[in-house]
């Protein structure tokens, strides 16, 4: 091999027509990888949107392969980043002169804890374990869903809390590990009980079970009503 050899830098063995196959490549990895996070879901997706995370995914990956291997030609990496320009350009145009479109790419903000509740129409269309919402919640100082009157996941995964006043603190459901949350289908002694799917809370009579007139289900916690501390 020789050294700064401009043919292998530049094309290698492949025609210049190959140039128009690397740009397909380039909107076929774009588009897969977009289809795949808009698929799986927003949650891990932290300070970037959506749309950014894929272009710089897509690029992060054409970027490591002509950096790496000296077998890869450097034009058709070029065209890659040209064209993933291109399409960055022409979908920021887009998304500033189309609103549905732009929620379509970015999403919007959603609901999902109101007046200490869940909003299951909210929970069941995301990709979202309960034990990664219980962490979130925990991880922002908050001990039952009592103590939250709204809830929204915003566009870039990061969660948006506020909070009732200490005074008005109802009793919820805990997000506490399950080391530390009892669940019963029938309640051990008289009290308030939180339904573990949708954060219901009533009283209920000790050995009595009962199916959530909110979501149906028939799984109880008792419910927490402590104020919230930070």
């Amino acid at each position: 091999m020789s050294a700064f050899d401009w043919q292998r830098m530049l094309l290698g063995d492949m025609p210049l027509l190959f140039l128009g196959e690397v740009a397909f490549r380039a909107l076929f990895a774009f588009v897969v990888v977009f289809l795949f996070l808009k698929i799986s879901g927003r949650r891990g997706i932290r300070q970037l949107s959506l749309f950014e995370l894929v272009v710089i995914l897509t690029l992060g990956s054409a970027a490591g392969d002509v950096s790496f291997y000296d077998d890869v030609p450097l034009l058709p990496v070029a065209m890659v980043f040209v064209t993933l320009l291109v399409l960055y350009r022409a979908t920021v145009t887009t998304m500033r002169r189309s609103e549905r479109f732009s929620d379509w790419m970015e999403g919007k903000p959603v609901t999902i804890i109101k007046d200490g509740l869940y909003e299951l129409n909210s929970l069941d269309h995301l990709n979202i374990s309960s034990d990664e919402f219980f962490m979130e919640l925990r991880q922002q100082g908050v001990e039952h869903l009592g103590q939250v009157r709204l809830g929204i996941l915003e566009t870039d995964g990061d969660m948006s809390l506020y909070f009732f006043a200490p005074d008005a603190v109802k009793p919820g459901l805990s997000v506490l590990p399950a080391e530390h949350r009892s669940e019963y289908q029938q309640v051990p002694e008289a009290g308030v009980y939180a339904c573990v799917r949708c954060a219901h809370t009533q009283p209920m009579a000790g050995g009595q079970a009962a199916d959530c007139p909110r979501c149906g289900q028939h799984t109880w916690s008792p419910a927490l009503s402590h104020e919230r501390l930070r």
